[in-house]
């Protein structure tokens, strides 16, 4: 089967390493994460920076962007970022492992800070519709050719049709940064599916939504439905410990990412084309709508930023065996060929 390159809007980190850590990142270990993403099928991302005070995401973005600019393969893979944070809802549960402290209500000045100066600029932002000034916040990131999320949010129907007029055009990882009691039908995941106007991204790891739980998501959100990972550091390797974003966090067996001794989660060690067999195995989806949500759905939703700035994606073909295990691939000039999977040791997380 082949199919374009899969594409990710919201990566954090990838086989031990940490797009958050700031000075420690360098161009040898950003270059070490990308060919492990290639080999995935991740031909195009959006590295992502969460929640910390302005002058620890400025030094994010600086040494993130610095390290890609150095790498032969960023040009090619990372055509912008996502900013999850710190517009997010700072009560319990929501806040999910974002630091609350340094939460605050959006101020796109703050983006236009972080912004300046870097060679790629911030695509997407994931903002809680509820706080104040949110409305103004959308429509000046729209005006100004960027996506914007709702996320870790605790927004009513209203406020997510609110948001949705204001020009948000994204869920990020429904059913996620949300307290374990909600109302029954009156609750953030009713709101944004109600919204026909957002795409909806979602985690298929089995851990932040159980599959049961996607199927029913997946039926409600039909062709509005995207997958992303979320992933950290700790995807993509062996269980135990990394960092991200200044914390420590531990991959289980399982594949389960979270603050030591916690039960929230902290990211994820989703691999998207594990993702997409998990679509598969648990008959959620055909291989030509898994690839989709993979890979022309999240181009779609990203085309009108990258067009507002005149980035145009390289040309891509991947070549998947039936059990949509990776093969070869092509991105732009470069082209891998990778070998035939052993199934005896197939897919964790």
């Amino acid at each position: 089967m082949i199919s374009e390159g899969l594409v990710d809007l919201q990566v954090n980190g990838f086989a031990g390493v940490d797009f958050n850590a700031g000075a420690a990142l360098t161009a040898a270990a950003m270059t070490g994460a990308l060919e492990a993403l290639l080999a995935t099928g991740v031909t195009s991302l959006l590295p992502t920076i969460i929640t910390a005070d302005a002058r620890a995401l400025q030094e994010r973005f600086e040494a993130l962007d610095a390290a890609l600019e150095a790498s032969p393969l960023g040009a090619l893979m990372c055509p912008g970022y996502h900013l999850e944070g710190p517009f997010l809802n700072p009560a319990p549960g929501y806040h999910g492992c974002h630091p609350p402290a340094v939460m605050q209500p959006p101020d796109y000045a703050l983006v236009e800070s972080l912004e300046a100066g870097l060679k790629r600029p911030i695509l997407l932002v994931t903002i809680a519709a509820e706080l104040p000034g949110a409305e103004v916040f959308i429509r000046r990131a729209r005006a100004a050719g960027k996506l914007v999320a709702i996320g870790h949010s605790a927004a009513d129907f209203a406020a997510i049709r609110a948001a949705a007029d204001a020009g948000a055009t994204l869920a990020t990882h429904l059913g996620n940064g949300l307290p374990q009691d909600l109302p029954k039908l009156a609750n953030p995941i009713f709101a944004q599916l109600a919204e026909d106007r957002l795409a909806v991204s979602l985690i298929a790891d089995g851990i932040h939504l159980p599959p049961q739980a996607l199927k029913v998501l997946l039926r409600a959100a039909g062709e509005r439905a995207i997958l992303v990972t979320d992933a950290v550091a700790a995807a993509a390797a062996p269980a135990g410990l990394y960092d991200f974003a200044g914390m420590r966090v531990e991959r289980d067996a399982a594949g389960a990412v979270r603050l030591p001794g916690q039960l929230s989660l902290a990211g994820s060690g989703l691999c998207l084309d594990t993702a997409l067999r998990n679509l598969l195995r648990w008959g959620l989806a055909d291989a030509a709508t898994a690839l989709a949500m993979g890979s022309a759905r999240p181009v779609a939703l990203l085309r009108p930023a990258l067009a507002a700035r005149g980035i145009t994606l390289p040309a891509t073909q991947l070549r998947w065996d039936e059990g949509l295990h990776l093969r070869s691939l092509r991105l732009g000039p470069i082209e891998r060929a990778y070998p035939a999977p052993n199934l005896e040791n197939d897919d964790v997380a």
